[in-house]
């Protein structure tokens, strides 16, 4: 976890430090007319349907001038503040559902303590169970919510990467990147199709049938599935960590030695156009650089614009998710004292695979937040070898 920690830092910094190039404040101009030629209809529609949803939480973009954000600091109070007031609004929004699960909790353990003053215990034993199952189904009603939020994130992150793929890619074809596109291309694509058929095919299936086995474990002290459960949560949690590291070790590994042979590459060809070609070699050579350095500026601003949607489109999500299983958390943890039985412990479960799939979002969210910044950083390091 510490190395992908800083693998994040390090991507970060990549990506917003100054870029490197020979471009200069004169390369303004080149960039405008370069985003003339450049359609960002696939970012705004993409921001325009994000800002409609969360829109009181978080800043405006202007599309339009985009050239001016390679000079300009981002600015990220509005935010921070955007993602504290919704997380706070998530949790306010749940508090019926916090309420409900202390109260028939209550009733519940009430129930449970008037058993021992009748003779005939099975009236009591049957209203006891009608409440456990009232509260079965409302937490399988939330994890049914949970896993909609994180496929409808994961299948619009999907979306969002097949239409910024082809213009960062068009942007790589300018800077003659043969030998990243033909990596990018293929490894994105299946990165993209297989991340969300892994979470919804494999990781939701092994943490819903996990969860399900413990609290019907919780039902019947004579029927132990535990030992079932506890593979099914480790299996989950073993090829996510597999993919990640798979994941991690090709797309950084293979695209930066992809960046030096396109920088070496074009190294040499300039060298042989600006020392063989008489006149008007040198000429040429100078006019691709400003064409170059204003290309890549226009390349690492569409980039910092494909994180930031990136993160407007999983982050909002996977605050729903975490709030759900906060409120589960908090009703478990209120109620232990009152009385630790199976209703107390199917919450603590619930809340606890809740976490396991808000950690599948966060996995895919991040590997393709990487997937922009090496594709950035790629271009970065083939202009410094250049």
């Amino acid at each position: 976890m510490k190395k992908i920690l800083l693998l994040c830092c390090f991507s970060f910094g990549i990506l917003f430090m100054p870029n490197v190039s020979e471009a200069s404040t004169s390369n303004d101009e080149e960039v405008r007319s370069l985003m003339d030629h450049i359609s960002t209809e696939e970012l705004e529609q993409n921001y325009e349907h994000l800002h409609e949803q969360y829109g009181e939480y978080m800043p405006k973009v202007d599309f339009n001038d985009l050239s001016g954000w390679g000079n300009e600091k981002p600015t990220n109070t509005g935010w921070i503040s955007g993602i504290v007031s919704f997380l706070f609004h998530e949790l306010l929004t749940n508090g019926k559902l916090l309420g409900a699960l202390l109260f028939l909790t209550l009733f519940s353990t009430l129930l449970q303590a008037m058993q021992s003053s009748f003779e005939n215990t099975v009236v009591s034993r049957i209203a006891y169970m009608v409440i456990y199952l009232v509260l079965i189904g409302l937490a399988l009603e939330s994890f049914g919510q949970v896993i909609e939020y994180t496929l409808g994130a994961i299948n619009q992150m999907s979306s969002f990467m097949i239409g910024l793929l082809p213009l960062l890619l068009g942007i790589m074809a300018s800077f003659s990147h043969l030998m990243s596109i033909s990596f990018f291309h293929p490894v994105i694509v299946a990165l993209v199709q297989s991340s969300g058929l892994l979470v919804k095919f494999v990781l939701i299936p092994l943490f819903a049938s996990s969860a399900l086995l413990l609290i019907v474990g919780s039902l019947n002290e004579a029927f132990k599935v535990d030992q079932l459960a506890e593979l099914m949560r480790k299996t989950g949690m073993a090829i996510m960590g597999v993919y990640l590291t798979l994941f991690l070790g090709v797309i950084s590994v293979q695209g930066t030695v992809t960046a030096v042979q396109d920088g070496v590459t074009m190294k040499t060809a300039r060298f042989v156009t600006g020392n063989f070609v008489p006149v008007v070699g040198r000429l040429f050579t100078d006019a691709t650089d400003t064409i170059l350095g204003a290309s890549l500026i226009l390349k690492n601003t569409l980039g910092i614009a494909g994180v930031v949607i990136l993160l407007g489109i999983s982050l909002f999500p996977a605050l729903k998710i975490l709030a759900i299983a906060l409120i589960y958390k908090l009703a478990a943890a209120l109620l232990q004292p009152v009385g630790d039985g199976p209703v107390v412990t199917a919450m603590a479960v619930v809340s606890k695979h809740m976490m396991y799939i808000f950690a599948a979002l966060l996995m895919v969210s991040m590997m393709f937040f990487l997937v922009i910044v090496i594709m950035v950083a790629a271009s970065n390091i083939t202009m410094m070898v250049r």
